[in-house]
């Protein structure tokens, strides 16, 4: 890799990794379109650890918070504060987790293909645009109810699909179930963090049982570049939420998804 590849790359992880348009279809589609190798393993992981770390520094007040309350809910076995959101990320977590291990070898082969995430760039975006066109924005995150939890969580596993966006189908189903813009995307973020961390320890489990040399250099500028680009992208998508909509992101999604079929495809 080059420097201006792992710079390219960096930023674009930062920024589509929480925005609804799918990162995984960008960083796929990249080397296919320009003819750049695969960025491998040790790339992945750094541009990982630096949206994983963006999101962590961003969200901290509210980390600390529902952390604690959480820690204090097992200790005095009742509610306290936060704490039924913080048991809410958790169980929001785990149908991907499972998901994750159970189909990972199909998820990194057969559903990598040009074809499936110019689908599901289509669908996921249209779907998205109907959710923002006829969300109520009733609920904060204080009446999630099991139920919607377990719905996000299951929504969030089809994210594993290249294409799909997990923020994006995490927003759609808080949507459809009538939360707020900024609840849908709050919880949404919150979720980012155990799976995106699950995500890392996978790559350098990876990393550690091949014989792949780190190039530092890029590791780094990768990471730090995901790092940077990751804050700005969540700061100005949470500023504009209301002001905008989902409405740029579908526009977006649809003609992401023609530009891929007539290039690549047709």
């Amino acid at each position: 890799m080059t420097i201006l590849q792992t710079l390219i790359l960096g930023i674009l992880q930062g920024i589509t990794e929480f925005l609804p348009i799918s990162s995984s279809a960008h960083l796929i589609l990249v080397p296919v379109v320009t003819g750049w190798q695969d960025q491998g393993v040790a790339f992945d992981l750094a541009v990982h650890v630096g949206t994983l770390l963006a999101v962590v520094l961003y969200f901290r007040k509210d980390l600390l918070a529902i952390t604690r309350d959480g820690i204090m809910s097992v200790v005095k076995r009742q509610q306290v504060g936060q704490s039924r959101l913080a048991w809410a990320v958790v169980l929001g977590t785990i149908p991907t987790g499972l998901a994750g291990l159970a189909l990972m070898d199909l998820i990194e082969t057969s559903l990598r293909s040009v074809s499936v995430i110019v689908i599901t760039t289509l669908v996921f975006g249209l779907l998205l645009g109907i959710a923002d066109a006829s969300n109520r924005a009733e609920r904060d995150l204080n009446r999630l109810t099991w139920g919607d939890v377990a719905f996000i969580g299951l929504a969030q596993a089809i994210s594993l699909i290249p294409g799909t966006s997990r923020s994006g189908i995490t927003i759609t189903a808080g949507l459809l179930l009538g939360l707020t813009r900024e609840a849908a995307a709050r919880f949404s973020f919150l979720l980012a963090i155990p799976i995106t961390a699950l995500a890392a320890s996978l790559k350098i489990i990876e990393l550690a049982q091949s014989e792949l040399v780190v190039e530092w250099t890029h590791f780094l500028l990768g990471g730090v570049t995901a790092f940077i680009t990751a804050i700005i992208a969540i700061h100005f998508f949470l500023q504009w939420l209301n002001r905008f909509g989902m409405m740029p992101y579908v526009i977006y999604r649809l003609i992401l998804g023609a530009v891929i079929y007539f290039v690549l495809l047709h």
